[in-house]
């Protein structure tokens, strides 16, 4: 879809007449209520391959295609397992998670649930076997991904709206991670779900990025036209150009959402460098100024433990530069790109433990419908590969 390059109407009025593919028009009605998880392989493939597993025969020359749990097929036998037994065993499972993009010591952490579980056991088959190690690296799983606070999009902006004020969330991260593109994502959830929603162009420093946002902004308006809405238009976008303060654009948006009865405000802004020090104090000018009700930090999957490095440098500058004793840092973790990396889906486990920030929303394409959940199962079977 072409850009308009035009001067902007007050406010970003985008009733301006789109285009729409019959393709786009299928959205409509998809995204209510919450979202659905990553989707995982069936059940029946995964007993095809630890079948498989079962018979493979023992040669150097055989790819080890059942994943992991061809590690484990020399432990088969009625003794006890002992620490020497497992050792050899789990330093293969240990490089197996960091090639799968986990970091060194949350793989160390995985594989020592893992001897837990199997040290001291008689385990005679490899089914059991195989089910042990899955039951126990799901457990571990589950223990990293669930998110130290409780974040509920839909029910805590609702409670906002009861109050009578906006629900802002902030997307923060560095160049070209997806943030505009998953907040417009974003945003077609929320409408789909009722709210109304006001997008803060507060990225006054990349060329394009206001024109980007009026675009997704009458093409959500498109799909969600104001006389389906009882005649209000359910998104908004608040420019003021470029170069402008971003700190003080975000407080006239929310201050405007709160006069309009608008229900959310999504704040973009400009991707930045982890050490890039003007932009991170900028940043934490916004946030400190505006107390947004969620901070998301919006990261690669793809990039895998560099993520991790962005996200962390990104929470010390917000604290070195708030110059408050509790500063406010990041509260949870948009990982795009999520279709691109097939089974290396470390970066999530490592994000969310060396932060204990849950990961929100995952992206999973282009299309307004392509965000999701993140769910443990689906993480520990790509580990499993």
């Amino acid at each position: 879809m072409a850009l308009d390059y035009t001067p902007s109407k007050q406010n970003g009025d985008a009733s301006e007449t789109v285009k729409l593919k019959d393709e786009e028009m299928r959205y409509v009605g998809t995204m209510g209520g919450e979202l659905r998880n990553i989707e995982t392989e069936s059940e029946e493939s995964e007993e095809e391959e630890e079948e498989e597993e079962i018979v493979v025969k023992k040669t150097e020359t055989k790819k080890s295609g059942g994943g992991m749990f061809g590690m484990f097929k020399n432990l088969v036998g009625s003794k006890m397992l002992s620490k020497e037994d497992l050792a050899p065993v789990l330093e293969k499972m240990k490089e197996h998670l960091i090639a799968k993009n986990v970091a060194a010591d949350i793989a160390q952490k995985l594989c020592d649930s893992v001897a837990a579980k199997l040290e001291g056991k008689v385990l005679g088959t490899f089914s059991s076997i195989a089910s042990t190690v899955k039951a126990t690296l799901n457990e571990s799983c589950v223990q990293i991904l669930s998110p130290k606070r409780r974040v509920d999009i839909l029910r805590d902006a609702m409670e906002c709206k009861q109050q009578r004020r906006p629900y802002c969330i902030t997307f923060c991260g560095v160049n070209g991670v997806g943030k505009s593109t998953n907040l417009a994502k974003i945003c077609f959830w929320l409408i789909e779900n009722g709210f109304r929603v006001l997008i803060a162009a507060c990225d006054t420093f990349r060329a394009g990025a206001v024109e980007q946002l009026r675009t997704h902004t009458r093409k959500l308006n498109a799909l969600h036209p104001a006389e389906k809405h009882a005649g209000q238009q359910m998104v908004q976008l608040y420019e003021k150009g470029y170069g402008k303060d971003a700190a003080g654009i975000a407080m006239e948006a929310i201050n405007h959402a709160r006069d309009c009865h608008i229900d959310i405000v999504l704040v973009d802004t400009a991707g930045r460098m982890q050490d890039n020090e003007p932009l991170m104090r900028a940043l934490s000018k916004l946030i400190k100024i505006n107390q947004p009700d969620l901070v998301l930090f919006v990261g690669e999957a793809l990039v895998g433990n560099e993520a991790v490095d962005q996200l962390t440098k990104f929470n010390q500058a917000l604290a070195d530069y708030s110059n408050m004793e509790r500063p406010r840092l990041i509260d949870g973790i948009i990982l795009t790109k999520f279709d691109t990396i097939d089974d290396k889906v470390g970066a999530a486990i490592s994000m969310t433990y060396i932060t204990g920030q849950p990961i929100v929303f995952v992206g999973t394409g282009q299309t307004y419908t392509d965000l999701r959940n993140l769910n443990s199962r689906a993480v520990v079977q790509a580990l499993l590969k």
